[in-house]
């Protein structure tokens, strides 16, 4: 792959998210008049939503007419050797309850495999960025994962199921397993950058299961440029294909990952 493209896919996913960014912020200094539909049971779609999507999609598929898409709120196009993969308003919940905790969320695919990810907080005025071989970034500064390696010191981060979802009672046991060997554990309600946070050694790790591909195609590749460990709750697994995450730095990635599976006596 030329790294003359990668870098112009980069500037490109950049600018879309910060334009989307800015169609966000202007929703969200008005969100208490937004149009707001129910998805299913704790999961909300808005017009903020909508219009943050539609901005990235002219952008980016404008620059790029034969790329495909795929889109939390418009789908999936035809397959393409090239995909960006994007989730305008990762977050919505928090959005709408004024909680200043939610990004856009943009990622390229090419060949199957993940080579730029953006992830980008309005709010904050912070951007996670890397492109495959080159290195994480927040703001252009470069980023890695923590160095801590005592698990009783990790702070971890994770989505914690609602409404209906049938995986509650797994991860219930997940948190009783893990929060007596552990720091804390903290749920912020936007996956991508919960994400990004590990990569930016904020947190120490993350886990999740059942994510979609738009809320962690970007966040995987900053977090392995990070040098970040990742694989899936069933190792044999992969995180884009089963949507569920496991990630943290490599001094204590062995040890998270055996008390999420469960395997606590391998420690000794």
């Amino acid at each position: 792959m030329d790294n003359t493209q990668d870098a112009a896919d980069l500037a490109l996913a950049l600018t879309a998210a910060s334009e989307a960014g800015h169609v966000l912020m202007r929703h969200w200094k008005d969100r208490g008049n937004l149009s707001v539909q129910t998805k299913r049971a704790g999961d909300f779609l808005s017009q903020a939503d909508l219009d943050a999507e539609r901005c990235l999609k002219s952008i980016l598929l404008e620059a790029r007419p034969d790329d495909g898409w795929l889109g939390e709120e418009t789908g999936a196009s035809a397959p393409a050797r090239r995909r960006w993969i994007v989730d305008p308003l990762d977050g919505t919940t928090n959005f709408l309850r004024g909680i200043p905790h939610w990004a856009v969320s943009v990622a390229l695919e090419v060949d199957g495999h993940r080579r730029i990810g953006v992830v980008h907080d309005p709010v904050k005025s912070e951007t996670f960025s890397a492109s495959l071989g080159a290195g994480a970034f927040l703001d252009g500064a470069p980023i890695r994962v923590s160095a801590l390696a005592d698990l009783s010191s990790a702070l971890f981060g994770t989505g914690i199921p609602f409404g209906g979802m049938a995986h509650i009672d797994d991860h219930t046991a997940d948190m009783a397993r893990l929060l007596p060997h552990c720091a804390g554990v903290r749920r912020m309600g936007a996956a991508a950058l919960d994400l990004a946070y590990v990569a930016a050694g904020r947190l120490d790790g993350f886990w999740e299961r059942r994510l979609q591909q738009w809320d962690i195609a970007a966040g995987l590749v900053i977090l392995r440029e990070a040098g970040a460990r990742i694989t899936a709750l069933d190792p044999l697994d992969h995180p884009e294909s089963s949507g569920t995450v496991v990630t943290a730095n490599p001094a204590l990635f062995d040890a998270f990952a055996l008390i999420l599976r469960d395997q606590r006596s391998s420690l000794a």
